[in-house]
C-alpha cells in the first residue's frame, strides 16, 4: 500500500513510494460487463451504472483519514499524488487518466478510505479505456467468482427493538420542537459459509438494481439510488431521495401506494428538508440552479422513493472540484436531519452504533476535478465471511415507529438478496 512521496505532513496515511510515476490511458475494445473484468476479490473497486462506469484493482496509493477536515486533507493529498505523476492520456474523457476511488465516513470520528488503483477500466458513451500505472497488465480471465454459501443473520450493534425505541424518542423530541427531522439507522450482521466475494455481491446488486450506482471501495459494497453530486466540467447534478414506501404486491397496489406517497404531507415534508439543505449548501458554489417544484416517484425493485433531480453550473469565479462540492454537501438532511447540528447530536445520542462509511459519500474523482459521488446506501461492509448491513429512515413529525421498522426491513432486502444469490436469479 502506497502513497505519494513527501506527504509526512498529512497524518493517517500509509507511506510508501509509487511503483511508477507514469500513468497511461489508452482506448480498448471492451466486451461484456465491466464488473466481470475484476480479476479477483482482493481490493475490488467499482462505480457502475447501466453498464457504464469504472472498475479498478491494485493499490498504487492509499489514504486513510479521519477528523473534521478529512475532505480538505484528502483533496490536498490527491493534489500531491497528481504532482508526482507523469500522465500519458490518449483518451482524454471524463474518468481517464489518474482516477481516485473514495469512501468517506458519515462521522468525522471514523475512518475514510481513498485509493488510486494500479489498473482501471472505464466505459462511457461507447468509449472504453484502460488506465495503468507501471507495466500494463494482461487482461486475462479473472478468478472464478464463488457464492458465499448459506447465510445466517444476527443482531448488529443496533437491534430492531433498540431502533424502534430510538424512533419513539426522536418523535418525542420533534414534537417538543427541538428539531424538524432526524435520520436514524440500524444494522444487521450476516455470516456466510465461505469468504464473501465482493464481485458476487456487486453483480447481484447491479443486475437487480440497474438504475442504481453499484459501488465497491475497501470492502464497502452496495448499490445506491442517491447521487450526492456529479461534476462534468462546470455542470453540476444531484439527486435527492427522501420519503419512501414499500412496493406493492401488484401493479394496481403500486399505483395506489405511489399516489399516496406523492400526496403524503409527512413524506413531502421530509423530502423538502432534504432538498432545502442541498440547495443551501450548493448556492455558494453554483449559478443557474434548477430545482423542480415537486418531487417525482423513483420506483426501485423493492421500494419507491420521492426523488428530486437538481442541476446547476459552477460559478465563473469558482475553482471548486467535485471533492469541494462533496465537502460542502455532506451531510445533507437526507442522511442527518434538520437542523443539521441538532440532528447530528440526536443521532449520536439515540443511534447507539457506529455507522462507519454507511451514508457517507462514495465515488470517484479524476485529475480534472470531475467525478461522481453517491450516498452509501443499500450497502454492506464485507470482512471475510462476515457482512454488516445497514438501513435507515428519516424521522419527522407523524412518523410511526412500527412503520419505520418495516421501512428499514425493506431497505435491507436488496443486499440480503445479493448475498444469498437470489438477486441475480
Amino acid at each position: 500500500m502506497g502513497t505519494a512521496p513527501g506527504e509526512s505532513d498529512l497524518p493517517g496515511q500509509r507511506p510508501a513510494a509509487l511503483p511508477s510515476r507514469t500513468v497511461r490511458s489508452r482506448r480498448v475494445d471492451l466486451i461484456g460487463p465491466l464488473l466481470h473484468r475484476l480479476p479477483s476479490a482482493r481490493g475490488a473497486l467499482a462505480w457502475v451504472r447501466e453498464g457504464d462506469g469504472v472498475v479498478g484493482w491494485g493499490e498504487a496509493a492509499r489514504l486513510e483519514v479521519s477528523g473534521p477536515h478529512r475532505f480538505a486533507r484528502a483533496r490536498a493529498w490527491w493534489r500531491q499524488v497528481l504532482d508526482s505523476l507523469s500522465v500519458e492520456d490518449e483518451v482524454s474523457v471524463r474518468g481517464s487518466g489518474p482516477l481516485l476511488f473514495g469512501s468517506f465516513s458519515f462521522s468525522a470520528d471514523e475512518t475514510s478510505v481513498l485509493v488510486l488503483p494500479r489498473v482501471a477500466l472505464g466505459r462511457s458513451g461507447g468509449t472504453s479505456w484502460l488506465t495503468t500505472i507501471g507495466e500494463p497488465p494482461r487482461l486475462s480471465s479473472p478468478e472464478p467468482v464463488r457464492e458465499p454459501g448459506g447465510m445466517r443473520y444476527a443482531h448488529g450493534q443496533m437491534p430492531v427493538t433498540a431502533f424502534r425505541s430510538a424512533v419513539e424518542r426522536a418523535v418525542a423530541l420533534i414534537d417538543r420542537g427541538e428539531l424538524e427531522k432526524v435520520v436514524l439507522a440500524h444494522d444487521l450482521v450476516a455470516w456466510a459459509e465461505e469468504t464473501i466475494d465482493p464481485r458476487f455481491v456487486l453483480a447481484g446488486l447491479a443486475a437487480a438494481n440497474p438504475g442504481c450506482w453499484a459501488f465497491a471501495v475497501d470492502g464497502l459494497v452496495g448499490a445506491t439510488p442517491e447521487l450526492l453530486v456529479s461534476l462534468a466540467g462546470t455542470r453540476v447534478t444531484s439527486r435527492v431521495l427522501a420519503g419512501t414506501t414499500a412496493r406493492g404486491g401488484s401493479d394496481a397496489d403500486d399505483v395506489i401506494r405511489v399516489d399516496a406517497l406523492l400526496h403524503s404531507a409527512k413524506d413531502l415534508a421530509e423530502h423538502r428538508y432534504a432538498v432545502d439543505s442541498l440547495v443551501a449548501a450548493l448556492t455558494a458554489h453554483v449559478r443557474e440552479l434548477s430545482v423542480p417544484a415537486r418531487p417525482r416517484a423513483l420506483e426501485l425493485s423493492n421500494v419507491t422513493h420521492l426523488a428530486t433531480d437538481v442541476s446547476a453550473s459552477l460559478t465563473a469565479r469558482s475553482e471548486a472540484d467535485v471533492l469541494d462540492l462533496v465537502a460542502a454537501l455532506h451531510p445533507t438532511a437526507a442522511v442527518g436531519g434538520t437542523p443539521t447540528d441538532v440532528a447530528l447530536d440526536v443521532v449520536a445520542r439515540l443511534e447507539q452504533m457506529d455507522r462507519g462509511r454507511y451514508t457517507g459519500p462514495v465515488g470517484w474523482m479524476d485529475a480534472r476535478g470531475d467525478g461522481e459521488w453517491g450516498v452509501a446506501l443499500r450497502c454492506a461492509q464485507l470482512s471475510g465471511r462476515a457482512a454488516r448491513l445497514f438501513a435507515g429512515c428519516g424521522i419527522v413529525a407523524g412518523s410511526e415507529p412500527d412503520a419505520e421498522v418495516l421501512e428499514a426491513q425493506a431497505k435491507f432486502v436488496p443486499v440480503r438478496d445479493a448475498l444469498e444469490g437470489s438477486a441475480a436469479r
